[in-house]
């Protein structure tokens, strides 16, 4: 088949624009083929380790965390972040795993999660057994009960 040529005003043949890459060939497959699951960034694991611990949390507390909100930032925000507010720690205090901002009449409380620091305080076996004891941990302030309440499996070590 011949390409498709118009003339522009300066009578030099232009070629239409095709939607295909830029060899003209277009997709040549599907990129996965389909006996391969697909890869999950590591951020999409982590918010699945978050979403699983907060589901076993949820059976054994099911009105007092359906009362919470839950996030997962990449990292803290800094002192100097004029959002971030006066919940933040001194630039010279320790990096935090994990932030509780308590609600009020028309914001619920939110418990959030920062992944590059609880990442490179695990190794990737125990990534979701950190970010579980996190989650009790910050439910069990919350709550204004003990961890070991929260969770009967909880271990500090």
């Amino acid at each position: 088949m011949l390409p498709v040529v118009s003339v522009d005003r300066s009578g030099r043949a232009a070629r239409r624009n095709r939607r295909r890459d830029r060899h003209g060939r277009g997709l040549r497959g599907p990129l996965v083929p389909g006996e391969l699951p697909l890869r999950r960034s590591r951020a999409q694991l982590f918010d699945d380790y978050v979403l699983d611990a907060v589901e076993r949390l949820e059976r054994g507390w099911p009105t007092e965390i359906a009362q919470l909100d839950f996030a997962v930032e990449d990292v803290p925000p800094t002192a100097a972040d004029p959002v971030a507010g006066t919940d933040n720690p001194a630039d010279d205090g320790p990096i935090p795993l994990a932030r509780m901002f308590s609600g009020g009449r028309l914001r619920r409380t939110r418990i959030v999660l920062y992944r590059r620091p609880i990442e490179a305080r695990s190794t990737p076996d125990d990534l979701a057994t950190l970010v579980h004891t996190i989650l009790v941990e910050e439910i069990a302030q919350v709550l204004g009960r003990s961890p070991e309440e929260i969770d009967p499996e909880y271990d500090e070590g």
